[in-house]
């Protein structure tokens, strides 16, 4: 950001948990300033400002959006509520920065960003890996062609969290395959292009709160070029982040490639299997990389490139097509899961 140009004044729309993450994130940047947040109840919220350090609170979420000083909105409500809220704060004149995954279908991204263009304002869909140095290096190996042409994609994401967590309540957009298979489904699209068709198996979830959701998905899917990729997501495995690039000469290994904080990427080349090579993603150590890092990094570099795309000084290589074609593939996977049928993605509006 340029030398004269005011930080962003973000304003967050909930008291989530993941908002201490991106609080503390935004705490380190010079291009970002947290200055408000909004939350159903104004007690809550007060505590919740008192303490992040953030500057002024509010009891409802459109006392936020009124909010003269805020210039941009961080939207980390649940999923089923991204579509009205991210609508609305673009309509009150706010930028905004929306969770992961932005909607559940590409006709409610389609329409998210409808208001972005009426308004002029900027939207952006909160995919935070897909922006980190660690990412940037994966695509230029594969780019440079150090493992041949790309012939499979395997990544995965399971987490275990207990029954009447939000992420296994169905009704507020919970669910393994729209939590967690979003980040898998952008790195599908992200190094192996549109899916052509979509396969999927599901377990649902049946604890109390749960409502249905999927406990487990499984997803395999047909690339461009006769490549192929799968990915599992689940709430009741041991954690496990996992993206692996195989290509007919050999595979790239991207540790931690959600959270980014192993810094690093593996190339296994095909015939030196005893002999892999690292490649650092931050040289120069300008990142905190560390495994105690709390992923402030990756949301710190989220923020400020946000923050620089609104003030004209950087462009978002993501924009309105990635976004509904994001919501299409997610769409894609939950339908398979739920017939047990091959989707194909031209039968998916979009």
């Amino acid at each position: 950001m340029q030398e004269n140009a005011r930080p962003v004044r973000w304003g967050m729309l909930s008291t989530a948990g993941i908002g201490r993450v991106v609080a503390a994130a935004i705490a380190g940047s010079t291009t970002a300033r947290l200055v408000a947040v909004g939350g159903r109840d104004g007690q809550r919220a007060a505590a919740y400002a008192a303490e992040l350090g953030i500057e002024r609170s509010h009891g409802s979420y459109d006392a936020l959006l009124d909010d003269p000083e805020v210039e941009a909105v961080y939207v980390p409500l649940p999923i089923s509520m991204h579509r009205d809220w991210t609508v609305r704060a673009l309509e009150a004149g706010k930028h905004v920065l929306c969770e992961k995954p932005l909607v559940t279908n590409p006709g409610d991204a389609a329409a998210c960003f409808d208001a972005a263009e009426r308004t002029g304002a900027v939207l952006l869909e909160g995919l935070m890996w897909r922006r980190h140095p660690q990412t940037a290096l994966a695509r230029r190996l594969l780019a440079d062609g150090v493992i041949g042409e790309l012939a499979h994609i395997r990544a995965a994401l399971t987490v275990d969290v207990p029954p009447g967590d939000i992420r296994r309540t169905g009704t507020l957009g919970g669910g393994a395959s729209l939590d967690l298979g979003c980040y898998c489904v952008s790195a599908v699209r992200l190094f192996g292009g549109r899916p052509r068709h979509v396969a999927a198996t599901r377990v649902v979830d049946t604890a109390d709160g749960a409502d249905g959701g999927d406990l487990r998905t499984s997803a395999l899917l047909e690339l461009p070029g006769g490549a192929s990729a799968q990915f599992d997501v689940a709430l009741d495995h041991p954690r496990r982040d996992e993206l692996e690039l195989i290509g007919t000469g050999g595979t790239i290994l991207v540790p931690d490639p959600w959270l980014c904080r192993a810094g690093r990427i593996v190339v296994v080349e095909k015939g030196n299997e005893a002999n892999p090579q690292a490649f650092e993603a931050d040289p120069d150590g300008v990142f905190d990389l560390s495994p105690d890092a709390e992923n402030d990094d990756a949301y710190r570099l989220e923020m400020e490139h946000a923050s620089r795309v609104i003030r004209g000084e950087d462009t978002d290589p993501f924009g309105r097509a990635d976004a509904i074609e994001q919501a299409a593939v997610l769409e894609a996977v939950r339908t398979a899961s739920a017939t047990g049928e091959w989707v194909t993605m031209e039968e998916v509006a979009s």
